[in-house]
């Protein structure tokens, strides 16, 4: 039994297959900022922890506020939840498209939700030729007439593209004409080099059919605080959300954690300048290798495919772990194949080892 699909964070899964204690592993597959949770954030938490005592305010109003004046949106368009995932399924669940179409390889999770609520969901594939960017007119006319619903991820997981704004602002008109929700799941949008000029949060107020899901897991490294936050500007989708939302589902602490973390610009800048500079060392040493090919990425990990016929994404997986590292095989996604891998960006000495370790692996 190979441990290639497993989850990125997954550790204890990984550590007992390989007989590894799960705190020696270094996992390149988890996605999740590597300078972990911000001082400022754990000082709050440990200040504030009598409130463990006490309900969460039930209309979050103070988490609204929080996200309100991070994102520079109206706190009536936001609804908080139990991480991404919650929202992802909730608002699939609201919409219960009978047809959606799911931009791949990407996230899984969004094909079983809409399966789950008897959707059938058509793939759209995002291809290697293009370097897995996206193509908004090429979209368009793949779309069926009787679609309801549009997913993506923006940068998408695993290839690290990214759409402009320029681009969603085409689909998303085209969608409104057509009676299409389109929910982005913007996860990785604060590893981009502009979020400006990538995330869709701007156009929230003028397309009603546009629904924004974010979370803390991986820029803010707070992933076991399962904190995430919806956008839309239809204000009864969110009515409806919060009316199939159990009460209190987002914990007193992930309220108490938002007060701090998003005004916390100097983490926000130093994970930025930290991400950015390994990006683009990593980037610039993976192109010399010659038996890989890079894909450009916007986020803060990194899709590679194997050129050698005798060399498998397994293979390196296998290899590595005993090295105690963790990388995504990639094998599992839609569309692609056993010579793609998938790693993120952690600390210098981290990634140098691992690139050295890859090296004698790959480039032989």
């Amino acid at each position: 039994m190979i441990l290639i699909n497993t989850h990125g964070g997954d550790l204890e899964l990984i550590g007992r297959k390989y007989n590894i204690p799960k705190e020696e592993l270094i996992n390149f597959g988890g996605n999740v900022n590597p300078l972990g949770i911000s001082q400022n954030v754990k000082n709050a938490l440990i200040e504030n922890i009598n409130y463990i005592c006490q309900y969460p305010d039930v209309s979050y109003f103070s988490l609204k506020k929080s996200i309100s004046n991070y994102t520079n949106v109206n706190a009536d368009y936001i609804i908080p939840g139990n991480g991404a995932t919650e929202l992802i399924s909730l608002f699939i669940k609201i919409i219960s498209p009978k047809s959606a179409i799911i931009v791949s390889p990407s996230y899984s999770e969004y094909e079983r939700e809409i399966k789950l609520n008897n959707g059938k969901t058509i793939l759209f594939p995002l291809k290697e030729i293009n370097n897995f960017k996206f193509n908004v007119n090429e979209f368009i006319n793949f779309i069926p007439e009787n679609t309801e619903m549009v997913i993506m991820c923006n940068p998408n997981n695993p290839t690290g593209t990214a759409v402009n704004i320029r681009d969603m602002e085409i689909l998303l008109n085209y969608c409104a004409k057509k009676n299409i929700y389109v929910m982005i799941d913007e996860t990785y949008i604060e590893f981009t080099s502009s979020i400006q000029n990538f995330s869709a949060v701007s156009l929230i107020p003028s397309h009603k059919n546009l629904f924004i899901v974010r979370g803390t897991a991986k820029f803010f490294a707070a992933p076991g605080l399962r904190l995430g936050y919806g956008i839309c500007s239809d204000t009864k989708i969110l009515e409806n959300i919060n009316s199939k939302k159990d009460p209190w589902s987002v914990n007193i602490f992930a309220s108490i954690a938002s007060e701090v973390m998003f005004s916390d610009k100097e983490y926000i800048e130093k994970t930025k300048k930290l991400i950015f500079d390994e990006r683009e060392k990593i980037t610039t040493e993976l192109k010399k290798w010659k038996n890989i090919k890079v894909f450009e990425t916007e986020a803060n990990f990194i899709l590679i495919k194997l050129l050698k016929n005798n060399i498998t994404s397994t293979m390196v997986f296998e290899n590595l772990i005993i090295k105690k590292m963790i990388i995504r095989d990639a094998s599992n996604f839609a569309f692609l194949g056993n010579e793609y891998l998938r790693f993120c960006f952690l600390l210098p000495k981290q990634n140098k080892a691992l690139l050295e370790n890859m090296k004698t692996i790959i480039e032989v």
